[in-house]
């Protein structure tokens, strides 16, 4: 990396393109022997192959597909059943994959690779989004992440609760009546992780365009009357049984960020004291 090689004499430089030619062509007859489709991984370094080297590899006829993300070679290789190959040393039958036909579709203005008939048996699945922007397929992206975030919360944790804000209102009801109970600063301390449970309903109204303060407070008394799965109803505007809209949750959401929120504030608690050091 980083070196130089000048050379001055013509017949260096004709010694040096034929052993260059020599060597990739030796390249191409071990991959030749192995495989017939090349999938190649984007270099973050350098370009990852040369045009001699796809010369030789299009007269061989094996199919180079390149410039695939990094992100997306351990899906790949689950997908066909392979292993990344980093050297022609490790170029064994046993890390390579079969399939029945790869071809290149047009798909719009550009192409992609199919690859049908694998005989892995993994079980995963390709979702080609198309739109008419970049702005679009972002969110289309998003969207479709969220739905899998969603189904893999119900898959560890098989159990939904109401949405609009009830359940984050009926636990800072409760933690409110149980503060009560407490003296000193442990009362002190559950009464704030209660408004900080009513900050998810306020949010939720304000970004609904409502007026948060009316809306929280209603809501909160509601739930003291009982209505446990009373929420926001974003669609009227108003305050009504969220379970009657089928606006539900997973549990897994909520539980998950209220122990990743006090086990932040428990790290910060422990923080004694905070040195600022003045260079």
């Amino acid at each position: 990396m980083e070196n130089q090689v000048i050379v001055s004499d013509y017949s260096q430089m004709d010694r040096i393109l034929k052993e260059e030619r020599q060597y990739i062509l030796n390249i191409c007859k071990k991959i030749k022997a192995g495989c017939n489709v090349l999938l190649i991984q984007k270099s973050i370094l350098r370009d990852a192959t040369n045009e001699m080297a796809l010369h030789f590899l299009a007269k061989m006829k094996i199919l180079v597909v390149q410039d695939i993300e990094r992100t997306d070679v351990e899906f790949i290789c689950r997908t066909l059943g392979c292993r990344p190959v980093a050297s022609l040393d490790h170029f064994l039958p046993e890390h390579l994959a079969s399939a029945a036909l790869v071809e290149e579709i047009p798909m719009g203005t550009s192409k992609i690779v199919k690859i049908t008939g694998m005989v892995s048996t993994a079980k995963t699945v390709s979702v080609c989004v198309r739109g008419s922007n970049k702005l679009v397929l972002e969110e289309a992206g998003r969207s479709i992440h969220d739905a899998l975030c969603v189904i893999r919360c119900l898959v560890k944790t098989r159990a939904l609760i109401a949405g609009g804000g009830a359940p984050e209102t009926e636990v800072a009801l409760r933690l409110m009546e149980y503060s009560q109970t407490l003296s000193g600063m442990e009362a002190y301390c559950v009464r704030g992780f209660a408004d900080a449970m009513e900050v998810i309903p306020y949010t939720l109204a304000e970004n609904a365009g409502l007026n948060p303060i009316s809306v929280v407070t209603e809501l909160r008394k509601r739930h003291a009357n009982g209505e446990k799965t009373a929420g926001i109803n974003v669609r009227k505007g108003t305050i009504t049984d969220i379970l009657e809209e089928n606006v539900v949750q997973p549990l897994l959401v909520s539980t998950s960020a209220i122990q990743l929120a006090s086990e932040t504030v428990r790290s910060i608690l422990k923080i004694d004291d905070i040195l600022n050091v003045l260079r």
